[in-house]
């Protein structure tokens, strides 16, 4: 097979992100994207709640926010293609997490982080809360925070489709196929060995596989700590309207957002073995989860539970961030992988970080060098705090 300079393993919106980024960035670069599942129905691209925010408690995730949300409000000037306009449906009502009070200390915390890296938030008391949300109980709420801006919610599969349109009217190919093993030496990786009995030689390797990452990295003998994880997501219909609803988190670990005429919620799994099958786990709604959405929504205890799916986290369990950049000993080995469930809303930023590590050596418009694998090595973990559900 001919050799590609680059070639990505996997095609959901992390590599359909990095393969655009890098043929914009040097058009002509042969770029081959290998994708199993072209359908896209495992992906966490096509699965994700599709959110962004800016209220983290590392920066450099806030720092992928705030180019994210840039790039989100432009994203038919990036994307957009004669025959295959961007509507991404942006809204930013903004995320409100709500704190009792032993977890006021905490959200304080975290809002200082968050100011002082320039975004817009507030902390607002219960009374504040009540006049802007009149249906939100917050009774036992001590304190509020909330985007005022740059913070909302998106179609998330219409921008992984707008990627991968663009980088490959870009001149990027996808090839339809598996990765079965990584041909390697001490220092490289040579080749990529696919179901279909084929070698496709390389100069460069992206492991963008998503929450099967891990298992990639393994065929290069590197163990990357990436598990597939489960999160199940509620349709629900309420009888009345939620104005200005933004996305809300509960001091129970639950969330909700409105998804058109609808509201989608989720919750902390209850089974969290890797890889379980991706199917709603009903188990998660139940009689106290009920209650406790009508307590703080008192007009959802008329709700009505329409449907449900499940997606995957790729979860980086060593401090759930993600892991961008290249291999310390294997040379062209690169890595953007490990989101933890913040993906979608980091995509624009984490491939243009990765495609100027790839072509210039380092990132230029965001310094990410934190994400770097280096700290997996040294066992210097960057936690991030705030990772919902």
């Amino acid at each position: 097979m001919r050799r590609a300079d680059v070639v990505i393993v996997g095609s959901g919106v992390m590599g359909a992100a990095t393969a655009y980024w890098l043929t914009r960035l040097q058009p002509g670069l042969k770029v081959t994207l290998i994708e199993s599942d072209t359908r896209y129905e495992k992906a966490s691209s096509s699965l994700s709640a599709s959110s962004i925010r800016q209220q983290f408690t590392c920066p450099v995730n806030i720092r992928l926010s705030q180019f994210g949300i840039a790039f989100l409000r432009e994203a038919e000037q990036h994307l957009g293609l004669p025959d295959h306009p961007v509507a991404l449906g942006l809204q930013e009502p903004g995320y409100l997490y709500l704190a009792l009070p032993e977890q006021t200390a905490a959200l304080r915390t975290a809002h200082q982080i968050q100011k002082q890296a320039g975004a817009d938030v507030a902390l607002l008391g219960p009374e504040a809360l009540r006049q802007r949300y009149p249906w939100l109980n917050v009774d036992d709420v001590a304190l509020g925070s909330l985007g005022l801006s740059g913070e909302g919610w998106f179609d998330g599969p219409a921008l992984h489709q707008a990627f991968l349109k663009k980088a490959m009217a870009q001149g990027v190919q996808r090839l339809h196929d598996r990765v079965v093993d990584l041909d390697h030496t001490a220092t490289q990786i040579t080749g990529v060995r696919l179901a279909s009995g084929s070698t496709l030689p390389c100069g460069q390797l992206v492991n963008a596989a998503g929450p099967w990452g891990g298992e990639v990295a393994a065929m290069a003998g590197v163990q990357l700590p990436i598990e597939a994880a489960r999160r199940t997501v509620f349709v629900l219909s309420c009888p009345e309207p939620l104005p200005q609803c933004p996305l809300l988190i509960d001091p129970s670990g639950w969330w909700l957002r409105p998804e058109g005429r609808f509201l989608i919620s989720g919750s902390e799994p209850t089974q969290t073995e890797p890889g379980l099958p991706l199917e709603p786990d009903w188990a998660e709604w139940n009689d106290e989860q009920w209650a406790s959405l009508a307590h703080r929504i008192p007009a959802l205890a008329a709700l009505r539970v329409e449907r449900a799916w499940a997606g995957y986290y790729e979860m980086n369990t060593f401090d759930h961030n993600a892991v961008i950049g290249p291999h310390p000993d294997l040379h062209n080995l690169y890595f953007i992988n490990g989101f933890s469930g913040h993906g979608m809303q980091h995509a624009a930023g984490a491939g243009l970080a990765l495609a100027e590590w790839m072509l210039q050596g380092q990132a230029q418009t965001i310094d990410l060098q934190e994400l770097g694998f280096e700290r997996l090595v040294q066992n210097r973990p960057l936690r991030e705090l705030a990772v919902i559900g």
